[in-house]
């Protein structure tokens, strides 16, 4: 446990296993920024927001959901990564994403079951047919191919000049899919006990491991828990733990909650916080391993005590990073004005309303454009227009049979 309290906390650097050394203690979390062109490609919009986050002082930033396999992505505007993708767009963003040493990590997604229906199949552990989603079982052949698939996604990274990967197994994808057994009812070696349905994520680990070699950051992100009945628990997270632990992995960052049709939101479960820092605190017994708490810092006191009560190795900062993405120079006491972001309220949302503001939010920052920002109604439709649009380019580009 550190003493300190002051914001100096926040900026010290932090070796990883690996050996690669993280600036500060800071962290832009995946998001799904729906911020690629439609064809699995970087954007000029996306390159300058990962340049201003990096360029706002963050010492770790993460892209969300890029895919290996375009038939199982959640959105039309994720990045898909492979032969086929443009590499020196990407190689751009790697570049002005790592800007003052920021270091700039791809989230290694499989949408399973949450993948978009306009383009692609929903595949996961077992075969679902609930209100909003419908999905087919993975066959034996399908999951075998998995951690290949996984581990050349991450060599490419390596080789494109990326800072890391991280292993998507949180908030109801693929592999926190076969985590839960709410939603993995397999009977073989991939189901059952949480011995099993940790397998295929450890295979994932190892592959991808073994692909970019010992001196490259390969983190996990898992929920601490589904937040919903019959989900994934804390006490079977916490087995999952206690098995990374014994991994060559360089990071763990805890979330929780899925987005499938009726699960509560992480802020809805928990009453406001840092959301899942007890579970990181219990988490701490059973790794060596730094820890990373993403969701719910939003301030800077709350992201001090975090780290300073051992509970937390790194703070995931999300929507206030979309707020203000110069946020870490002013939590270090640049600039004028208030130290904290200041959080919009909204009134009777709709559903998905507020992932569509923050979602349009990402677009302003990427084209330099302040606010004032949109209202909801025009965020929600533009929103909605552009996924649309991206759908049928989508699947223009990606029609060669999987």
């Amino acid at each position: 446990m550190i003493a300190d309290r002051s914001p100096s906390l926040l900026f010290r650097p932090i070796e990883l296993p690996c050996g690669v050394v993280l600036p500060n203690r800071l962290a832009k979390a995946a998001m799904s920024d729906s911020l690629g062109d439609g064809e699995g490609n970087p954007t000029s919009t996306q390159i300058r927001l990962y340049e201003r986050w990096a360029r706002g002082g963050v010492g770790l930033s993460i892209v969300g959901e890029v895919q290996g396999d375009p038939h199982h992505a959640e959105k039309p505007g994720n990045l898909v990564l492979n032969e086929r993708s443009d590499h020196d767009a990407l190689r751009e963003l790697a570049r002005r994403g790592s800007a003052g040493g920021t270091q700039l990590w791809l989230q290694l997604g499989h949408a399973g079951a949450m993948t978009h229906p306009p383009i692609g199949t929903s595949r996961g552990p077992s075969a679902l047919d609930v209100s909003g989603l419908t999905c087919v079982e993975l066959s034996r052949a399908e999951i075998a191919a998995l951690p290949d698939t996984f581990a050349r996604t991450a060599r490419l990274a390596c080789d494109l000049g990326f800072g890391g990967v991280e292993v998507h197994a949180a908030h109801g994808f693929l592999l926190s899919q076969f985590l839960s057994p709410l939603f993995n009812r397999r009977t073989d070696e991939y189901g059952g006990p949480i011995a099993n349905r940790m397998r295929l994520l450890l295979e994932v680990i190892e592959a991808v491991r073994d692909a970019v070699g010992s001196r490259f950051p390969v983190g996990v992100k898992l929920n601490a828990t589904d937040q919903m009945e019959g989900g994934l628990v804390p006490d079977d997270a916490l087995a999952v733990v206690a098995a990374l632990d014994r991994t060559s992995i360089d990071l763990l960052d805890v979330s929780g909650g899925t987005y499938f049709p009726g699960a509560k939101s992480a802020s809805d479960a928990t009453g406001g916080g840092a959301y899942f820092l007890d579970f990181a605190r219990s988490a701490r017994e059973r790794t060596t391993k730094p820890i990373m708490v993403t969701g719910g810092f939003k301030t800077r006191d709350a992201a001090i005590d975090a780290l300073g009560d051992g509970g937390t190795d790194l703070i995931g900062l999300a929507r206030s990073l979309v707020l203000d993405p110069t946020l870490p120079r002013r939590w270090a006491g640049e600039g004028d004005g208030p130290v904290d972001v200041a959080f919009p309220r909204f009134t009777d949302p709709p559903e998905g309303g507020i992932t569509a503001w923050y979602t349009m939010r990402l677009t302003e920052l990427g084209e330099d454009r302040e606010g004032p920002h949109g209202d909801m109604t025009d965020a929600v439709a533009t929103y909605e227009a552009r996924d649309v649009e991206r759908n049928e380019r989508w699947n223009t580009r990606f029609t060669e049979v999987s």
